[in-house]
């Protein structure tokens, strides 16, 4: 089975390309959503969270998303240690779902797969790419935050061309270009490699 990486800047479309290979049957495992996961039922997790970013990391035994993210997208230094807190804990799950999968191939969606070591074992990389000023407007009017907020979680992530090099496959999301017979292309194309 291969084990395909997702990946892309914030605003991107990650998600919206990895629900197109779900609707194909295939498994898709979203690393964000995993770790917002752990974050919220990880005993060990949510005691080092609170230990590190005070008891307003979570409000009613809810994550405090806005808090931490306040924190977070404004300081690299707090952000490496909230990286250093979830990340081991989310790639070590992501593998154990990933050999539990019976597929010819699974997708692993992740923002910072280069950024945090965690593209080792995969077999190939798909890079998500937009332009800035469309991701930027993307993220403004899903998250109901500020343009300099976007800039501030931009700033957290290696710069999106650098990524796209870094990646095997590109599909490219810039509202010209159709995403489904680009998905379509990399589906017959993991099959035949399966």
């Amino acid at each position: 089975m291969l084990i395909i990486g997702l990946t892309g800047g914030i605003g991107s479309g990650k998600s919206t390309v990895a629900a197109i290979f779900a609707q194909l049957g295939i498994p898709v495992l979203q690393a964000d959503k995993l770790a917002k996961t752990i974050m919220h039922e990880n005993k060990q997790v949510k005691e080092q969270l609170i230990h590190t970013f005070g008891e307003e990391a979570y409000l009613n035994n809810h994550l405090n998303s806005a808090y931490i993210a306040n924190i977070v997208f404004r300081d690299p230094y707090q952000l490496s240690v909230l990286n250093s807190i979830v990340h081991p804990v989310t790639i070590a799950e992501s593998e154990a779902w990933a050999q539990r999968q019976q597929a010819p191939y699974v997708i692993k969606e992740a923002a910072l797969f280069f950024e945090s070591g965690s593209a080792q074992g995969l077999d190939g990389i798909i890079g998500v790419s937009a332009p800035a000023y469309l991701r930027i407007k993307r993220v403004m009017d899903r998250d109901h935050i500020s343009h300099e907020q976007v800039l501030d979680r931009m700033k957290q992530q290696i710069d999106a061309g650098l990524k796209m090099k870094l990646c095997d496959w590109v599909i490219v999301n810039d509202e010209q270009q159709l995403l489904i017979p680009q998905v379509l292309a990399l589906h017959e194309h993991f099959l035949s490699l399966a």
